[in-house]
């Protein structure tokens, strides 16, 4: 097993440390600029008929989609640093699932616009529009309960492991995080070449929630190898329970949603507050005594 854990941690960190990296930051910024200017011209040039037929069946006459397709982009970005925060403690990757929540719920209120005439009447339009106000608020709301959910957490309250178990601890969530990186990618062209062709597809962000949430469970397997204990259990589980609580948001109707993802992020910060505060403590203690 050691030559495993050595070679997910060998492909792993390489390809962690070149996406963190800030100049590569920078430059898919620049890129997210161009597209959303880009994607402004084209359907303009659509709208006045200057588009080849074979491309012109492909793109909107709705600019507000230029501001759908930038928001797709920024949340793809998000999803792959998720990916890459799983070897990190629960409680950070679960902060990461909530800032995708948000993301998407932003998105959903630009993805509202679309379905808007231009220019932009209200009369006709009370339903998009109340989805926006939703959407946008229940976005915000979401943003707000994640400042004090990180604002709550505490360095080095995650259970000890041992030393000797860390390594291959980090490194089967690695391994973990190659798998799930390798299917987004896979899921991502599937969904371009189905777009390009044509074909009617749900959207694949949906699908990869419920593949996360499988994952969110397998870690929490793994976990109990190395940290066996009944508190590290129900914690580790706790915080996997609340992802699942965002999955069903992404699936729940307007207005539900919000109401999903609020639950879930008072959840999180429920368990965490449990567990500073009645837990830790006494975990500790017993450990020193043992």
């Amino acid at each position: 097993m050691n030559f495993i854990y050595e070679k997910c941690t060998f492909i792993f960190d390489p390809l962690h440390y070149y996406w963190e990296h800030e100049e590569i930051h920078r430059k898919i910024s620049l890129l997210l600029v161009l597209l959303f200017i880009g994607s402004l011209l084209v359907i303009e040039l659509k709208r006045q008929g200057l588009l080849p037929a074979s491309l012109s069946h492909l793109v909107p006459v709705n600019h507000f989609f230029s501001i759908q397709a930038a928001f797709t982009v920024v949340l793809i970005l998000e999803v792959i640093s998720l990916i890459f925060t799983l070897p990190c403690s629960f409680s950070k990757s679960v902060g990461k699932q909530f800032e995708i929540l948000s993301l998407i719920l932003i998105r959903n209120a630009f993805k509202e616009l679309s379905y808007l005439p231009e220019p932009i009447t209200f009369a006709g339009n009370h339903e998009a529009i109340l989805r926006i106000v939703s959407d946008g608020f229940g976005a915000l709301l979401v943003f707000a309960l994640l400042g004090y959910y990180y604002k709550i957490q505490v360095k080095g309250h995650d259970e000890t492991t041992r030393p000797a178990d860390l390594f291959s601890f980090v490194a089967a969530k690695k391994g973990i995080a190659l798998i799930l990186l390798g299917i987004f990618v896979y899921m991502g062209l599937k969904s371009i070449y189905f777009t390009l062709a044509g074909i009617h597809h749900p959207d694949f962000f949906h699908d990869f929630y419920t593949l996360l949430i499988i994952s969110d469970i397998l870690v929490v397997l793994v976990a109990q190898c190395f940290q066996p204990s009944y508190y590290a259990i129900f914690r580790n589980s706790g915080f996997a329970l609340s992802t699942l609580l965002i999955r069903l948001a992404l699936a729940a109707p307007a207005y539900f949603n919000v109401l999903l993802g609020l639950a879930a992020a008072v959840f999180a910060i429920a368990m965490t507050l449990i567990s500073n505060h009645l837990f830790t403590h006494n975990v500790h203690k017993r450990a020193k005594n043992c």
